[in-house]
């Protein structure tokens, strides 16, 4: 999971948590919110009574024994004016819940009561609404705060989204530029990537500094390797000459003949792996030109010719259906030897009277060449180390374990992906993707 989903991931989580936290206390004082409101009301409008009363509004209000306000026909309010008796104490207002019976319906009404003198006579005023306005006034609160919570969940999510983005695309941008897309030390690109963010600018100083090291350790190493191999071609063929002038002397014992055989047989494995070596190094070097019109089909229709009497002595199978004739600009001999190496351990790693398949097609404006075989195959943790050196699928088989390593050289010379898909003892599919 990135970086950024988990910050956001963070932040929604605390701030839903705090959310819910708040909605639930307000839920809670909900009901003494509803009822302070409720209150007020009522106090306002004893106020508003209080200061416009006079003798017509008292004798309209006595004569009455209810009262209801003119817009209120579902007795949902009412006024009462009670004449008491006087010499009464100054009274504060009262708000209490209390049954009422209102022309022969009963409905619970919170009520405000009030004492007061009016030209020295006292009077009782009581304003009733019923809990029917409380509800509705509860009902409004909880609309209103879950429009607002969901509000500022919204925008708070996609402010911290947002904000998350633009701070870690530095990040991003050095991941991408100075690891994932960086397949060569050589071709590492050391320019810093703007940021205003300390902690970024020491992370992309570190993997420049680490990168010089790795850049110097691999320059050595494909150094090391090209000298020491140029080093060893010469005594192995001088060795090579001298065994074989022991060979042509006249009367050599059989067993001294056999020793020698076995020694050139050692020789020439060395001198294998050497110039498999030196190949790997001047193609990582690049030793090469890549300047020749390439036909696959061609490489592979002359690489069947050289393969031929292999193929014919497993009893294999050999089918090959291009679509398409692919034409590209590269280096014709490295291809060869790309092609050949992977269809040299089809037939090596194949078993007696198996199948080799070569297919393609295009997918995403990509050529898709695959080589498919029916042998032994490789397990999981043997695709993963296939390009490995001195690496092989089948350690019963003779080799060196530098075929697929060479194939990768050259595929990563020329641009191109490779795909291995293998089961073992159901076979293996190479896809080069062009």
């Amino acid at each position: 999971m990135k970086l950024q989903v988990k910050f956001s991931l963070y932040n929604g989580v605390t701030k839903i948590a705090i959310i819910l936290l708040l909605g639930a206390i307000i839920l809670f004082s909900l009901d003494r919110l509803a009822y302070n409101q409720l209150d007020n009301r009522l106090i306002k409008k004893k106020n508003k009574i209080i200061k416009n009363l006079n003798d017509n509004e008292i004798d309209s209000l006595l004569n009455k024994e209810q009262s209801f306000t003119d817009y209120n026909i579902l007795k949902e309010e009412f006024i009462v004016l009670t004449d008491i008796p006087d010499n009464q104490k100054d009274s504060t207002a009262k708000v209490f819940t209390e049954k009422r019976e209102i022309e022969g319906d009963i409905e619970v009404y919170r009520i405000l009561n009030y004492k007061f003198s009016y030209h020295t006579n006292w009077y009782n005023l009581e304003i009733g609404e019923t809990m029917t306005a409380l509800q509705s006034i509860k009902n409004s609160i909880r609309f209103y705060m879950l429009i607002v919570l969901v509000a500022a969940l919204l925008i708070t999510l996609v402010a911290d989204y947002t904000f998350s983005n633009f701070l870690l695309k530095p990040f991003y941008r050095i991941i991408d530029k100075k690891i994932n897309l960086v397949d060569d030390p050589s071709h590492y690109n050391y320019q810093n990537i703007p940021t205003s963010t300390s902690d970024f600018k020491i992370l992309d100083n570190s993997i420049n500094s680490l990168m010089r090291k790795i850049n110097t350790l691999f320059a050595l190493e494909k150094q090391f390797i090209a000298n020491v191999s140029h080093e060893l071609l010469t005594p192995i063929s001088i060795l090579s000459t001298r065994f074989e002038n022991m060979l042509n002397t006249p009367d050599i014992p059989v067993e001294h003949e056999n020793k020698i055989y076995a020694s050139l047989k050692t020789l020439n494995r060395l001198k294998v792996i050497i110039n498999s070596l030196l190949l790997i190094s001047k193609v990582e070097n690049n030793q090469y030109l890549k300047t020749e019109e390439i036909s696959l089909k061609q490489e592979i229709d002359d690489i069947y010719e050289d393969l031929e009497d292999r193929i014919a002595d497993k009893n294999i199978s050999y089918n090959a259906h291009l679509s398409k004739d692919f034409h590209f600009t590269g280096n014709k001999a490295l291809i060869h030897t790309l092609l050949i190496n992977i269809i040299n351990n089809a037939i090596k790693y194949n078993i007696e009277g198996g199948t080799i398949a070569i297919t393609d097609k295009t997918e995403a404006e990509k050529y898709i060449l695959t080589i498919s075989d029916t042998g032994s195959g490789m397990s999981a943790a043997l695709v993963e180390n296939a390009f490995d050196r001195f690496k092989r699928g089948n350690t019963e088989e003779n080799g060196f374990g530098l075929g697929l390593a060479i194939v990768q050289s050259i595929a990563r010379f020329h641009k191109i992906e490779v795909d291995i898909k293998s089961e073992e003892y159901k076979g293996t599919s190479i896809s080069l993707f062009f």
